[in-house]
């Protein structure tokens, strides 16, 4: 009876501690050696190389257990299809339409590049403008001025104030009424030279915009692959004899090739 008691006691305690065998591990360990050494008639402590043994069978079981609860709660990832992420790459990449940024770059100066969304050219085009207006004002007002002192200077008025406030005090009693006369038609042409220079120059500044943003918005889509390179590297040239010559000559220089 007692026999069988200590069967019951030992399965019970087996059981007990499999269930907690990753918490209690040292205890475990401790009660199946002390059952042990019960079954066999000994008494007294384990020894140490039994506890050992015991410890290391344990340790092997945990893994064994861990490596079966790991691999088997593994989770597949969800993987998109690819066809689907291009197709929403696609309809990200947003694409201008090169007669649309034109028609804006002729009515608006400037909205052909903001249509295109480059807004650091906007202070280039918009300072082109404000330099060529303000040459325009500035020869503009000089010739008119220059322009009316040679009328008065042409009809002998002397005295008066569109003259006198161009030349220095004193200028037209130290030179010739004809030679003052000539120097101001001459002031007079130049300003007018510039002036239509600087009207040349806005325009100029306008179309400029105009087929940048018309350009800029045609090769925004533009492919550029490694295949477009160019390449220079030393070169053997092998050059044509003169008439009587006996020999070809040969001289080093440098070959440039484009790859499309």
């Amino acid at each position: 009876m007692n026999k069988r008691n200590k069967h019951i006691r030992t399965l019970g305690m087996a059981l007990w501690l499999c269930i907690l065998q990753v918490t209690a591990l040292s205890v475990y360990a401790q009660d199946i050696s002390r059952a042990a050494a019960k079954r066999q008639g000994q008494k007294g402590v384990l020894t140490e190389e039994v506890e050992k043994s015991v410890a290391d069978s344990l340790a092997a079981e945990n893994r064994r257990k861990l490596l079966e609860l790991t691999s088997a709660t593994a989770i597949a990832e969800e993987q998109t299809p690819t066809d689907s992420l291009n197709r929403q790459l696609k309809r990200k990449q947003w694409v201008p339409n090169p007669t649309k940024a034109t028609w804006l770059a002729l009515v608006i100066p400037g909205g052909g590049q903001i249509y295109n969304r480059k807004y650091w050219k906007l202070p280039i085009v918009y300072g082109g403008f404000a330099g060529c207006a303000y040459a325009l004002s500035w020869n503009n007002k000089m010739y008119k001025d220059y322009m009316s002192a040679y009328k008065d200077a042409a009809n002998e008025n002397w005295n008066a104030s569109s003259i006198t406030d161009l030349l220095p005090p004193g200028y037209i009693n130290r030179v010739s009424k004809t030679q003052l006369t000539e120097t101001l038609r001459k002031r007079k042409d130049l300003y007018r030279r510039y002036r239509d220079m600087s009207i040349f120059a806005f325009i100029g500044v306008y179309l400029l915009s105009v087929v940048d943003a018309y350009v800029d918005a045609e090769l925004s889509n533009f492919d550029i692959t490694p295949d477009l390179s160019m390449r220079v590297e030393p070169t053997v040239i092998q050059n044509q004899p003169f008439k009587g010559g006996m020999n070809n000559h040969r001289s080093v220089g440098l070959q440039c090739s484009f790859r499309f």
